[in-house]
């Protein structure tokens, strides 16, 4: 059976199962109603939504496997954002309606950026004495 996220990394499953549903709902609801207003932007929020699903579930599990996975995860994330945040700011036009990772999560009190940052810190910190 496969070990299981404890202390610090349950608070850290919570946000981020937070933030699934919340990215999830978000993106459904804009995909299938307001598509043409802004497929680039909503086409970003349903990307963050998978990346926050499997960055949820990775992290709950905490075995070797799912810690990579979610090492991944977090670092698509965290690139995702640096990447759609600066693309939002240069080019404001390609973005009429705002992504979970637009201006570098601003909307979100900039959660998005910083939860990628203390999730990996937290894996690097919390990395058994093997390597994973």
């Amino acid at each position: 059976m496969a070990e299981r996220a404890k202390g610090g990394a349950r608070l850290l499953v919570v946000v981020y199962a937070i933030f699934a549903i919340g990215a999830t709902a978000r993106s459904v609801v804009q995909l299938s109603t307001r598509f043409d207003e802004a497929p680039l932007a909503y086409g970003l929020s349903a990307i963050a939504a998978v990346v926050y699903i499997v960055a949820a579930f990775a992290l709950a599990r905490a075995d070797r496997t799912s810690r990579r996975v979610a090492r991944a995860a977090l670092t698509f994330e965290l690139a995702g954002v640096v990447i759609v945040g600066t693309a939002s700011l240069l080019v404001a036009d390609a973005f009429p309606r705002a992504t979970v990772w637009s201006s570098f999560g601003s909307g979100y009190l900039f959660i998005p950026l910083a939860l990628p940052i203390i999730g990996l810190w937290w894996l690097r910190r919390s990395s058994p004495a093997n390597g994973t």
